[in-house]
């Protein structure tokens, strides 16, 4: 079955593309994947009309009011049994005509992430209850003041391009106080685009306000809306969150970019199999699709199929085995067929510290989905233990790792300039090494992805001075961000006038400003 709205791009002008986003890195956000293909063209024919086939004679159930009016004005059908059924040719109208590009703005005109094609962004993510200590390491329940921590570490990441809440302030008992402390948590601490989930829909008015007041209005935010609000709008198999979809639509209302997250998990409330498991994730996020484009046509929404794996010796959820990796390429291939713009989940690793678990796995399964072309990889930085807790140091060593696996993306590129055949004949018919010819000055910076913290040095160099794991280097460098780095994109005038206007629990001294 043909793709909807599918875009490709010859290698002459991908490479052109690259050479003008990149100009002298050799990295940079929006690197464009999208090579990997874990699915044969027929087996992504086979998933898409599954998926096609499942809404139309099985459907969704626990539809909440607007939802079944709209999309049995627009030709579904609400059965006996009230599940609503959604019509295939409703389902390609929803996926032909949604918005393929958008952009993810920064608070900063230079922070903004151009969603296209397979270009392919860094973030966070998780929604952790919980921290590893960067001073004791050990595990303890997270606060408000860690997630506006990871938010400026972050905000220091060159190759973590976008913030997605990775913590749960539970030192914040009121929902509504949580939500509205989040969204100001990680809009103080990142000038990058930020994601947030709200718990309820009452809660969407107030942070939409916020963000308004940040903005310099709501006509300003909505032309250029800095925060997104991820939904999970189902609770697997095949059932809609009646309050998560009333977030949705209060969400896409109030000018918000919204993230449609469906996460089953395999063996537990998706298919054990794999190609089971991503036919229903594809399924309800299309569901959720269908409805955000009802409540706005124009509304800006990633499609984000993020099914999970489980151990199924033990039913634990498990992110860190090569079943996940595989998965959230397929889910990226998937949403890269549709022509929409795509969010994968990987980097879950299972490890407790930074260790080579730690590093095997968050390498595989992050690799895997920026190679399909997911446009936002969630959870690529600070997650371990299998989404129950953030190191803040990870977030500095993933840094490295990031830039790495980015330069991977970018691939060999070869072209007569790159090949350098000329180059090549004058070393022979010369010095016979290439060290210090004008070609490798003029490449090395352009060419090569170099580690701030990965020790490259010799073994004696390295025991010399301390013989240091990476895990202590990048607790350093995380101390030194966290001891200077108070961002300061929201004026002072502007966070006075939350503060009045707003219940706001981080301190004045805590953003690193007087009282």
């Amino acid at each position: 079955m043909a793709a909807y709205g599918k875009r490709r791009r010859g290698r002459k002008e991908r490479l052109s593309a690259a050479s003008e986003a990149g100009g002298v890195r050799p990295v940079w956000p929006g690197v464009e994947g999208g090579r990997l293909k874990p699915l044969a063209a027929e087996e992504v024919a086979l998933v898409e009309e599954t998926a096609l086939s499942l809404l139309e004679t099985l459907g969704l159930s626990q539809a909440i009011p607007s939802m079944i009016g709209k999309v049995c004005s627009a030709g579904g059908q609400l059965t006996e049994d009230r599940r609503l059924l959604f019509p295939r040719d409703l389902v390609r109208w929803a996926v032909e005509d949604a918005q393929k590009a958008f952009t993810l703005c920064g608070q900063e005109p230079e922070k903004d992430l151009q969603l296209s094609g397979a270009r392919v962004h860094m973030s966070t993510g998780g929604a952790a209850p919980g921290v590893f200590d960067l001073d004791t390491g050990a595990y303890r329940d997270s606060t408000l003041a860690d997630l506006y921590d990871a938010a400026r570490i972050v905000d220091r990441m060159e190759n973590i391009h976008h913030f997605s809440r990775s913590v749960v302030a539970r030192d914040i008992e009121d929902n509504a106080a949580m939500d509205l402390n989040t969204a100001y948590a990680c809009l103080m601490g990142t000038s990058k685009h930020v994601s947030i989930s709200i718990s309820a829909p009452e809660n969407v008015r107030p942070i939409a306000d916020l963000c308004y007041q940040i903005a310099g209005g709501e006509a300003a935010f909505r032309a250029r809306p800095f925060l997104t609000v991820m939904v999970c709008h189902v609770v697997p198999p095949m059932r809609f969150a009646e309050e998560a979809c009333e977030v949705l639509e209060a969400a896409i209302r109030a000018g918000f970019p919204v993230q449609l997250i469906s996460a089953g998990q395999a063996g537990a409330t998706s298919p054990a199999t794999i190609a089971g498991s991503l036919v229903q994730a594809v399924a309800e996020t299309l569901a959720g699709l269908v409805f955000a484009r009802l409540v706005d046509p124009e509304a800006k929404s990633i499609f984000a199929p993020k099914p999970l794996v489980a151990d199924l010796r033990t039913g634990s959820m498990c992110g860190g085995g090569g079943e996940q990796a595989i998965l959230m390429a397929g889910a990226a291939q998937m949403g890269w067929h549709f022509g929409l713009p795509v969010s994968s989940i990987a980097g879950i690793t299972d490890s407790k510290c930074l260790d080579a678990q730690y590093g095997a796995e968050k390498s595989l399964a992050v690799a895997m989905a920026a190679h399909a072309g997911s446009n936002i990889v969630t959870q690529a930085a600070g997650m371990q233990a299998s989404l129950l807790g953030v190191s803040h140091a990870a977030y500095v060593s993933d840094n490295d790792l990031l830039g790495n696996i980015l330069r991977t993306i970018r691939g060999v590129e070869a072209t007569p300039e790159n090949i350098a055949a000329d180059v090549i004949a004058q070393v022979c018919r010369g010095e016979g090494h290439y060290l210090g010819e004008q070609h490798t000055f003029e490449r090395m910076k352009c060419d090569y992805f170099y580690p701030h913290i990965g020790d490259r040095r010799s073994p004696r160099e390295w025991q010399e001075d301390g013989a240091r794991p990476v895990g202590d280097a990048a607790r350093d460098t995380a101390r030194e961000i966290l001891g200077a780095h108070f961002p300061q994109h929201v004026s002072d005038e502007t966070d006075r006038a939350l503060r009045a206007a707003f219940d706001i629990r981080l301190t004045r001294e805590q953003i690193g400003r007087p009282a």
